[in-house]
């Protein structure tokens, strides 16, 4: 391609920018001024150059990312339906979320299991069954998100105790590909910063590294959501691909290839002026794909309070086609290569969340500190404060905390309870609770509407 345009350009270094930038502050310091420092400990800069590439190679996905429809499943018949026809309309992946055993080749049926790639999210624990279903499907395209830790970080127990759950996991692993997924949603939809996301979730996988060795390492795929923060996002799921590769190489594993399962965050997700919900999943989608998501689910505007639907599910499903057929994203997770500013921030959240995983490590490991409650601690601690800064509307969510629209009624509309639910069970450590910043202001707002 020709330069002559650029020709009677001089190129300018990074401190000759800086400089100038210095004389233009008229003595104001430009540290001060202009270096914006984040709560996770990131400086970012007014502007970047190429002295800011770190020249990092991450092993991203060779192929593009999969469209997911995420399916209940109490209706084998219904759940299969849904499926089916999803496929037929631009889905390649379906989620099935299962909270008891169910009738597989019902739920299965006209489904292409060698090409569809499907993920089972359990919140129960069979062995006996999860392997029956892995014989019956004998696909590598199939994932069982089963999380034996991220169960007891959200509900405070174990499935039955730590020595039968861990017996329980031992034979899926045994028998079972993708078997262990981590829950690194959890601690986003928390509160937590992307540091602590990182190192929590890097951590919370190293338990299983540490039980069952590194021959689990293949075994173990990762759960993410995706929040606003466009590109701190894409740059933390960056972040995440070399961590696990760092860790990995301590156990002498290479050349694996992490596999991440990404979804929007509820956390920022609004009941009041509800389609905004879109934007923030257009923009956290995006952020997924981005970051080199191997697969990506998105949310319904309505999935807060709202019954599974098909107009919501539609939506939801259409925004991940036009992301990839019309915004031409298909083959799109290297796309963030070489760029300045994606990468010097991706090494600074690398950097941080590995201070933090060592300090884990180091006082006993990811289990031991749930214990201790300290993870809970440093979570609520994040998550008071970015509470506070909603408040005090330093984060803004749009039709909630600004641009408030008071003849927006909802009482009359909740088919689910769409709050953080009272639990009166015992537990063996303080749960972590998933909570959306918005809910202390919508119920004030329901209590105040009108029958």
């Amino acid at each position: 391609m020709s330069t002559f345009l650029f020709d009677d350009f001089e190129p300018v270094s990074a401190s000759a920018w800086k400089q100038k930038i210095q004389v233009d502050l008229k003595g104001a310091d430009y540290n001060e001024s202009l270096l914006w420092h984040t709560e996770e400990g990131v400086v970012v800069k007014p502007f970047y150059t190429k002295e800011d590439r770190t020249n990092t190679t991450i092993n991203l996905p060779k192929k593009g990312f999969h469209i997911c429809q995420t399916i209940f499943i109490d209706d084998e018949k219904i759940a299969n339906y849904i499926a089916v026809d999803a496929l037929k309309r631009g889905a390649t992946a379906i989620q099935f979320k299962v909270v008891k055993k169910f009738n597989y080749q019902k739920a299965l049926k006209k489904i292409d299991i060698k090409k569809t790639t499907l993920y089972f999210q359990f919140s129960f624990l069979d062995a006996d069954f999860q392997i029956e279903l892995s014989n019956y499907c004998d696909s590598n395209n199939v994932f069982f998100q089963t999380d034996i830790i991220g169960n007891l970080a959200e509900n405070g127990n174990w499935y039955i105790s730590l020595k039968e759950d861990f017996n329980q996991l031992e034979p899926i692993v045994t028998s079972t590909q993708s078997c262990i997924s981590v829950s690194g949603d959890l601690y986003q939809n928390a509160g937590a910063t992307i540091t602590q996301q990182l190192a929590y979730t890097l951590a919370h996988a190293n338990e299983y590294l540490n039980h069952f060795g590194k021959e689990v390492a293949s075994k173990i795929h990762f759960t993410f959501s995706a929040s606003s923060n466009y590109f701190f996002e894409i740059a933390k799921l960056r972040a995440f691909r070399i961590l696990w590769e760092t860790l990995l190489n301590e156990y002498d594993v290479k050349n694996h290839e992490v596999h991440l399962f990404t979804q929007p965050s509820l956390r920022n997700k609004t009941l009041y002026d509800y389609n905004v919900n879109m934007l923030r999943t257009t923009s956290e989608s995006m952020s997924a794909i981005l970051g080199g998501s191997n697969t990506v689910s998105t949310i319904a505007y309505d999935a807060m309070y709202h019954k599974s639907n098909e107009f919501g599910e539609r939506i939801a499903r259409n925004q991940l086609l036009i992301l990839q057929q019309e915004s031409y994203l298909q083959e799109a997770q290297k796309m963030a290569d070489g760029a300045y500013y994606v990468e010097s921030i991706t090494n600074q959240l690398a950097e941080k969340a590995l201070i933090i995983f060592k300090k884990i490590e180091k006082a006993g490991g990811f289990l031991q500190q749930l214990k201790a409650g300290n993870i809970q601690k440093k979570i609520a601690e994040s998550a008071l404060k970015e509470e506070e800064n909603f408040k005090a509307n330093k984060i803004i969510l749009l039709g909630t905390n600004l641009q408030i629209n008071k003849e927006n009624k909802m009482k009359h509309d909740l088919e689910l309870f769409p709050f953080v639910k009272q639990r009166n069970i015992k537990t063996i450590i303080i749960p972590i609770n998933r909570k959306r910043l918005s809910e202390t202001i919508e119920k004030e707002r329901i209590a105040q509407e009108d029958d």
